[in-house]
């Protein structure tokens, strides 16, 4: 490893985790059974992908450990909220991702992952119906929520003597919160309107942010929320000199197209339509069966063929296109979703063609390693010193964060995101960051 100004990483990793459900549990278990030995963290690019550093004889392929200085498995302590009390291990059971098999080999790990409260409005997730909330019947304010979650994250840092902490939200989509700008534009207003307790505005999401980077905490948006993408918490991120990342765990449908859009894009196919359908039954599934939930969801998902395929830049072949989305609640699939996509194309002098794709998926299954490579990878990006948006992370996002005020546009191209990937740990590894986004 060469020389770099990234700090080492040493001490233990706190990672606290917003849910404590089918992602969540799937997650904590899978880095509880990889370090015994007992699994593979397969799917996880901090621990199998190699970037090539160097070039001509120089020319070396390595993991990103031996190129930064990541965390180890094995210094991870994990934290959550939860609006159910049942500690890591009944969930993990209740969730039915995961066989029992493997699961108990670290039923006692788990088992001391209790839930802390959690900073929740019902109006935001009217499916969920948790007793373990903070202030009881009695909802705080958005500032106490705030309060209550500074204290423990300093309790659980001091409790688990933790070097450092990141602060990851896995649980479910909120209601659609459209960006205002006279409340989420500016610190000063979002402070505000904590503090006048402004729950339109002000999503408990948001207050899990806020108090991390407050506490010195990098934060990933693991959900479509509307959180750190609004310049009142970029402000915030500067202020505190802390990386934020989001939004949306990329992981089945958006995954495939974000990485088959660029094939109909590169062989210059024109499109038609494309519809997109899901069925879920897990918690998430049950939250975004609410009109309002889906909302966010919806848009998240939207976003990401239009700036792939876009009509300015080839009008013959994507001028015209209709785009839909769908999720469909259906509780016998439980975690195993299940997406398929109807791809109208045309090609020579306009004759038409279709594709069909069929991804029976685990959303769990995928969620976990991008949890954990967000988590990773956002500890060092701290401990190299970037703060603000992690736009680097975009290859784990589905709607990934931009500054939407100045007209800039996400990079939803799954291959140019993974460029941008490769060339942030070059960087941090002290390498030359050798590769074009084209």
């Amino acid at each position: 490893m060469k020389q770099t100004n990234v700090k080492p990483a040493n001490g233990k990793l706190g990672i606290l985790i917003v849910g404590n459900g089918a992602v969540a549990t799937t997650f904590m278990t899978g880095v509880l059974m990889a370090r015994k030995g007992l699994t593979k963290p397969i799917g996880a690019m901090t621990q199998y992908d190699k970037v090539r550093v160097g070039r001509g004889e120089a020319k070396q392929y390595l993991h990103y450990k031996d190129i930064v200085p990541l965390a180890s498995l094995n210094d991870i302590v994990f934290g959550c909220w939860d609006v159910y009390p049942q500690n890591a291990y009944q969930s993990a059971v209740y969730a039915e991702v995961l066989k029992r098999n493997d699961i108990d080999p670290v039923r006692d790990e788990l088992e001391q992952i209790v839930p802390m409260k959690a900073a929740f409005d019902k109006n935001y997730a009217k499916r969920l119906d948790g007793d373990n909330v903070k202030g009881g019947n009695v909802m705080p304010t958005r500032w106490e929520m705030v309060e209550m979650l500074r204290e423990d994250i300093r309790q659980f840092k001091a409790e688990k003597e933790c070097d450092r902490c990141v602060v990851l939200w896995a649980a479910s989509t909120e209601i659609y919160v459209p960006i205002d700008e006279q409340v989420h534009y500016t610190l000063d207003a979002l402070e505000a309107a904590m503090k006048a307790d402004d729950r339109e505005h002000i999503a408990p999401s948001m207050c899990y942010a806020y108090a991390a980077l407050t506490e010195g905490c990098p934060f990933v948006m693991g959900a479509p929320n509307t959180t750190v993408d609004i310049p009142a918490m970029w402000e915030l991120a500067e202020k505190t000199q802390m990386p934020i990342a989001g939004k949306d765990f990329k992981t089945g449908q958006t995954l495939v197209k974000s990485g088959f859009a660029p094939i109909i894009g590169t062989r210059c196919l024109g499109l038609d339509g494309w519809f997109s359908t899901n069925i879920l039954g897990n918690r998430d599934g049950l939250v975004l069966d609410v009109p309002e939930n889906f909302r966010t969801k919806e848009v998240s998902k939207l976003s990401t063929l239009e700036t792939i395929l876009k009509a300015d830049e080839q009008p013959d072949l994507y001028s015209d296109y209709y785009h839909k989305v769908r999720i469909n609640y259906y509780p016998p699939r439980n975690d195993n979703k299940e997406s398929w996509d109807n791809i109208d194309i045309s090609g020579w002098m306009g004759y038409p063609m279709q594709i069909k794709i069929n991804f029976l998926c685990r959303d769990s299954i995928l969620a976990a390693p991008v949890c954990l490579d967000l988590c990773l990878l956002i500890d060092l990006a701290a401990r190299a010193g970037h703060y603000g948006t992690q736009r680097f992370l975009s290859f784990f996002l589905k709607s990934p964060m931009h500054d939407y005020t100045v007209g800039e546009e996400a990079v939803n191209h799954l291959y140019r995101q993974h460029t941008m990937l490769k060339n942030a740990i070059r960087e941090m590894g002290g390498y030359e960051a050798d590769e074009e986004i084209d």
